[in-house]
């Protein structure tokens, strides 16, 4: 009888040994993914970091802080023309949430986020001139190709697909925008500080964008139930300017979009953090 009572584990073991030998992945497809956390406060001239907490290196969705170099490349490219330039009126067909369904300009994409005005603008860019602009850019791992086989990089690429970036590339790019090193014209840099949203943190005047997104499953197919909050700009106080980036990506559900929620936590946070 002993015997036959080690025969699951026997033949447990010659599985395993099977699936290793054949390369076959062992992770369980419901292993938990941890939460992650990055807060990045830079000195916007110099670059030196200010504060740093977290893990700041893992690369994520951009979401919509993407609409930050979007609006760079839509006003060099001539697609955009000034704050409320072009004003697009909503249709059936992008199929947006019920709250985006209206008339949007420049200022108004911006500031309520709108997805459906972003890929208007990817779509009169087209696929060539996008994925020049993102690869000048150097912004994060520069690949708005989408999905494998989907064929909607021009729709998708930015939103929890292949175009991913890390808060340290995020500060990074955020200083080349502010020291005007990016090959865009004069009024791309202008139009963009002119229509990014802004903030007060007590003494601090903060511009930045938000961005959320619920995580997709990874490339071996492990669910992923959490979501990201993004929040992303840089800030001035008595002459000096920073920049920052805080990421936040967790399971856990709030009473607001994650990048709002994200948002709202740096605001209250930043004038302790840099005095």
């Amino acid at each position: 009888m002993r015997n036959v009572d080690r025969l699951p584990f026997i033949l447990a073991g010659i599985l395993f040994l099977l699936a290793w030998l054949l390369g076959f992945p062992m992770r369980a497809q419901s292993a938990p993914l941890g939460d992650l956390q990055c807060t990045l406060i830079a000195d916007a001239a110099s670059g030196k970091t200010l504060y740093q907490e977290g893990v700041c290196d893992q690369r994520f969705s951009p979401a919509s802080t993407f609409k930050v170099p979007l609006s760079l490349i839509g006003y060099d490219a001539g697609i955009l023309s000034d704050a409320h330039t072009p004003s697009w009126d909503y249709k059936a067909e992008f199929n947006a949430v019920r709250r985006d369904q209206k008339t949007v300009d420049p200022t108004v994409w911006e500031k309520d986020s709108i997805l459906w005005y972003s890929r208007e603008i990817t779509r009169r860019l087209g696929p060539e001139r996008l994925a020049g602009y993102v690869s000048k850019f150097d912004y994060g791992n520069a690949d708005v190709s989408g999905n494998p086989g989907k064929n909607d990089g021009l729709t998708q690429s930015w939103v929890n697909s292949s175009l991913k970036i890390t808060p340290a590339e995020q500060v990074d790019f955020l200083r080349k925008l502010l020291a005007r090193k990016l090959p865009v014209s004069a009024k791309a840099y202008d139009m963009t500080n002119a229509i990014v949203p802004t903030f007060q943190a007590e003494a601090w005047r903060v511009q930045g964008k938000t961005g959320s997104t619920r995580l997709a499953n990874d490339a071996d197919k492990i669910q992923d139930k959490r979501s990201l909050g993004w929040f992303v700009g840089w800030a001035q106080k008595d002459g000096r300017q920073i920049v920052f980036a805080r990421l936040v990506v967790d399971t856990k559900r709030t009473d607001m979009p994650k990048g709002l929620k994200t948002r709202a936590g740096f605001l209250k946070d930043l004038p302790r953090l840099i005095k």
